[in-house]
């Protein structure tokens, strides 16, 4: 090789150098690639979970101690079905502080009162009494329609629970009518799949965010009062109805409650509560609707979800 030659060889070599280095430089000056944070991982698995079962999905998450939350389409408002209880719930003990009528009053069943569905009341005998206690008890954990009915007319009706969540800023959560008005237009209808499409008249209207604030409230102690707060998480620990958040939870206490309109619409709404007084609170709030399939794949579902929370706070704590 003549000089000339190696020159020109040195002088290639150099520059590659040069732009290898180059290279070398910028990428050293990159950050380095990002994982995501251990709460987009939580919500990743959770939206794994609901595509897999075709149903419109609202859903609510937050850790009451570490402030994380999961918001997948939670500000929708949606069709509650038996979870507007916990609203007419919670006017109720409003007027028992404001001393309207007491836990202790009693209500005497009548045959008019009686109502299809979930419930023990519409099995049991005209003139059986009932404490004001033992009403929303019956309402709460098996979500007896019977005792809703009567705990509304005693509270003053569907209005009254709306100023009530009005005033405390769930501008979107609605008790459109007592149960029967539900039943009456469920019995008018020819098929059940249209009724569920036609979505003209619902048991209730809130969004998952928004009874995730209400049970929020009510852990905090400050949903009326705390007595009050403290007796209904009570009533809600004792739900009956077990197949959805509950079902592969373990570790944690759950008042919970559930709305049904099977297999269109499972909801399931509640806390996740650790044991102690230092034991870490989680809100689930979980709508669906839009449901046409197994209604055993569709509970199933809402129970990995809860699942899949459970054993992240777990984990992180």
């Amino acid at each position: 090789m003549t000089t000339g030659h190696l020159s020109r060889y040195a002088a290639v070599v150099c520059v590659s150098l040069v732009l290898l280095s180059g290279r070398v430089m910028a990428q050293a000056q990159q950050p380095p690639a990002t994982r995501p944070a251990p709460i987009q991982r939580l919500q990743s698995a959770i939206e794994r979970i609901t595509t897999s079962v075709s149903a419109t999905w609202g859903i609510y998450i937050k850790s009451l101690d570490t402030g994380e939350e999961i918001a997948i389409n939670a500000d929708r408002q949606m069709d509650t079905m038996s979870v507007i209880k916990i609203p007419l719930m919670a006017e109720v003990f409003q007027q028992i502080k404001d001393g309207t009528f007491a836990l202790t009053d009693k209500y005497t069943l009548m045959k008019e009162d009686i109502l299809p569905g979930t419930g023990v009341m519409r099995s049991l005998d005209p003139g059986d009494t009932f404490t004001v206690k033992d009403l929303l008890t019956l309402m709460i954990i098996v979500s007896d329609n019977t005792a809703t009915d009567v705990l509304y007319r005693m509270a003053g009706g569907p209005e009254a629970v709306n100023k009530r969540m009005q005033a405390l800023g769930l501008k979107q959560t609605v008790a459109p009518a007592p149960a029967r008005a539900w039943f009456d237009a469920l019995n008018a209808s020819r098929d059940r799949a249209q009724f569920h499409r036609d979505a003209k008249h619902p048991y209730g209207l809130s969004t998952p965010h928004e009874i995730g604030q209400l049970l929020e409230m009510m852990e905090k102690g400050t949903l009326v009062d705390k007595p009050s707060s403290d007796l209904m998480l009570q009533m809600m620990r004792g739900q009956l109805y077990r197949t959805r958040i509950p079902r592969y939870v373990s570790g944690f206490r759950v008042p919970h409650k559930t709305g049904d309109f099977l297999p269109y619409i499972g909801n399931d709404v509640g806390v996740l509560e650790g044991a102690g007084q230092s034991g870490q609170r989680i809100i689930v709030s979980i709508f669906t609707a839009n449901h046409f399939g197994s209604e055993e794949r569709l509970e199933e579902a809402i129970g990995r979800v809860a699942e899949q929370v459970a054993n992240y706070f777990a984990y992180r704590q």
